[in-house]
C-alpha cells in the first residue's frame, strides 16, 4: 500500500525526474537508483510495481527523438537474451522474501559504484574487440534478471554495447530500444505477481508528468552537461541508498 503524503512526493518525484533524466540522455543504466531510492520506504515489490509503467512511458517518449539511429543487430541479440532472462527474475520475485530483494538491489546499487569508479582509475577497462554474438546473449539474459528484480539491467548492456564501438549517438539510441523491449517483457509477469493495484496506478497518474519532464531533459542535456558530473550525483546516491537497503535488509 502507497500513503500519498509528503514523504512520498519528496521521494517520488525528485526519483523519477532523475529516472526520465538519465535514460533521456546517459545511457548508463543509473535510472535504477529511482528504484533504491524509493525501496527504503516501500515495499520492493510495491515500489518495482510503481516505477515499470513509468519507465515505460519515458521509454515511449525517447523513442522518437532516438528512432532508428541504434544498432539493430546487436539490439536484436540482447533483446533475445532477455526473454529467459525475465523468465528467472520472475520466478526469485515470485519466491523470494522482500528482505532478500532490498539486499540484491543494495547490492547491485553498490556494485554498479564500484564498476563504475574502477573504470574511472583504469583498473578495469571496457572490452577492446567486439565481443561476438553469444555475449550479447549472455548479456540480455543478465539484464534481464537485473532488470526485473531491481530495474537495473544497464551495466551488462553497456559493457557489451561499448564493446562494439558504437558512436554516442548509436550507443544510447540502442539502450533506449532494449529497454523498451525489456520492460514491456517484464509488464505481463508484474501483473500476474500482482505487482499493479490501484495505488499503483494512482501513483503513476500523479508522477507521469514529472517522468516526462525528466525524459525530456535528458534529451536535451545529453550534449550540455558533462557525463562524469551526472556520475558524481549517481554514485552519491547509490552508495547512501545501497548502503542503507543492504543494512535494512540484514538487520
Amino acid at each position: 500500500m502507497i500513503t500519498f503524503d509528503l514523504t512520498f512526493f519528496l521521494l517520488a518525484i525528485p526519483a523519477v525526474i532523475f529516472a526520465g533524466i538519465s535514460k533521456g540522455g546517459f545511457g548508463s543504466g543509473a535510472a535504477f537508483a529511482a528504484g533504491s531510492i524509493l525501496v527504503i520506504a516501500y515495499p520492493p515489490a510495491v515500489t518495482l510495481g510503481l516505477l515499470l509503467p513509468l519507465l515505460m512511458l519515458i521509454d515511449v517518449a525517447n523513442l522518437r527523438p532516438y528512432w532508428r539511429k541504434w544498432s539493430w543487430e546487436d539490439c536484436k541479440l540482447v533483446i533475445l537474451g532477455g526473454v529467459p532472462g525475465v523468465a528467472l527474475g520472475a520466478w526469485l520475485l515470485a519466491v523470494a522474501p522482500a528482505d532478500l530483494l532490498r539486499f540484491l538491489i543494495g547490492l547491485v546499487s553498490l556494485l554498479f559504484v564500484a564498476w563504475q569508479l574502477s573504470k574511472e582509475r583504469g583498473w578495469v577497462r571496457d572490452p577492446q574487440q567486439r565481443l561476438g554474438p553469444g555475449v550479447g546473449l549472455t548479456t540480455g539474459l543478465a539484464a534481464g534478471f537485473t532488470s526485473f528484480v531491481s530495474h537495473a539491467g544497464g551495466p551488462p548492456v553497456a559493457v557489451y554495447l561499448l564493446s562494439q564501438g558504437l558512436d554516442k549517438l548509436k550507443y544510447q539510441a540502442s539502450t533506449v530500444l532494449i529497454f523498451w523491449a525489456i520492460n514491456l517483457m517484464k509488464f505481463g509477469p508484474y501483473a500476474a505477481l500482482g505487482a499493479f493495484t490501484r495505488d499503483t496506478w494512482i501513483g503513476f497518474a500523479l508522477l507521469a508528468p514529472f517522468a516526462l519532464l525528466g525524459s525530456w531533459a535528458g534529451v536535451r542535456l545529453h550534449n550540455m552537461i558533462p557525463s562524469w558530473l551526472f556520475f558524481r550525483i549517481t554514485y552519491l546516491l547509490l552508495t547512501v541508498t545501497g548502503t542503507k537497503l543492504i543494512w535494512d535488509a540484514l538487520t
